[in-house]
């Protein structure tokens, strides 16, 4: 499998702006995947962090290790209802949604209500704190794209009565209303679209290649693979995307601006370099593609080199080795039974 150059530079271990110490993050999403390792990293630049969950999909197992951690607290609300937090707040990062083509086909109504509902409760207590808000929208926003790769300038191709639209049309409407309140002033915002992210702390049973892939190779389960594997992925270890989040939100740029790592892998080539790399025996089978699956997804991160000055720099191979130490730690040992429903 081919790999990108090493880039000069480790945005895990360099440090993000002095801005976060003694500051307060709001992290709506907290004991989600991304959420959470959001909310670890804020605690270690020296800010306060309140997290919100209302663990429809989110797992208190995440923040485990922050729940007793000075300058951490989690409540537990809903934010499609009103919410606040005591005391001043400095920024507010709105995660809060399921995200996995499983946990939205599940959970429809919670989906568009968390984009709309959730969004524009974010953004009213961002305004009366007087605070930033950034918004952690998704490379969804661009469906099965006719474009590649996909810049921010490319409006989509989304089927917006389809089995996706619910996440869909849910984050383009989130985009949307966060644009409103940045043309009218009444709060500085950040849109940024994250394309799809590993690492450890995903579930074993959210449906996306990476966990689904590991999960079957390492219980020795058929490897499903969706349509004949040639739909492509480009995969942004978690610690890269955090990074890209803290250096969107001290911006001057309001976005959209992508958030992925531009290296495309095909979903076959994946499935054997899993299956390599667990030593697996499983052997690789095909299901069908469902619908509306984008065939082709890289992002276009011209914007975030020259905005942010970010870009990723964990090679596929070494996030893959940290997510699958974890996963050999965390994951059940029998087949969770996700097979081939999304290649996500």
């Amino acid at each position: 499998m081919p790999e990108p150059q090493p880039l000069p530079r480790d945005p895990a271990a360099s440090p993000e702006p002095a801005v976060f110490a003694r500051r307060t993050a709001v992290v709506t999403g907290a004991a989600g995947f991304i959420g959470s390792h959001l909310c670890e990293r804020l605690l270690d630049l020296g800010a306060e962090v309140v997290g919100i969950d209302n663990l429809l999909t989110g797992r208190l197992d995440n923040l485990s290790h922050l729940r007793s951690a000075d300058g951490f607290q989690l409540q537990a609300d809903d934010v499609t209802q009103p919410f606040t937090v005591v005391g001043p707040v400095d920024f507010v990062f709105h995660l809060a949604s399921p995200a996995s083509p499983l946990d939205y086909a599940r959970h429809p109504l919670a989906t568009l209500k968390v984009g709309a509902m959730g969004t524009l409760n974010g953004l009213e207590l961002a305004e009366a704190k007087h605070s930033r808000f950034l918004l952690a929208s998704t490379s969804e926003v661009y469906g099965d794209p006719l474009v590649h790769p996909q810049p921010e300038q490319y409006w989509g191709n989304v089927n917006p009565v389809g089995p996706r639209s619910v996440y869909d049309e849910a984050k383009r409407y989130a985009e949307a209303l966060t644009s409103c309140f940045q043309r009218t002033g009444s709060t500085p915002t950040r849109i940024v679209r994250i394309f799809n992210t590993y690492g450890p702390r995903m579930r074993a049973d959210d449906g996306r290649a990476v966990p689904t892939f590991i999960q079957q190779a390492l219980t020795g389960e058929p490897i499903t693979v969706a349509g004949d594997g040639s739909q492509t992925r480009s995969l942004c270890f978690v610690a890269d995307t955090v990074a890209g989040l803290l250096a969107a939100a001290t911006s001057d740029h309001p976005g959209p601006v992508n958030l992925g790592n531009p290296h495309e892998i095909t979903m076959l080539q994946l499935a054997e370099e899993i299956r390599a790399m667990t030593g697996s025996t499983s052997e690789i089978t095909f299901v069908p593609l469902p619908a509306d699956d984008p065939k082709r997804r890289c992002p276009d991160i011209t914007a975030a080199r020259a905005h942010l000055g970010w870009e990723p720099t964990t090679h596929l191979r070494d996030g893959l080795r940290q997510t699958l130490d974890w996963a050999q730690q965390h994951f059940p040992r029998q087949s969770t039974a996700t097979a081939g429903r999304s290649a996500s």
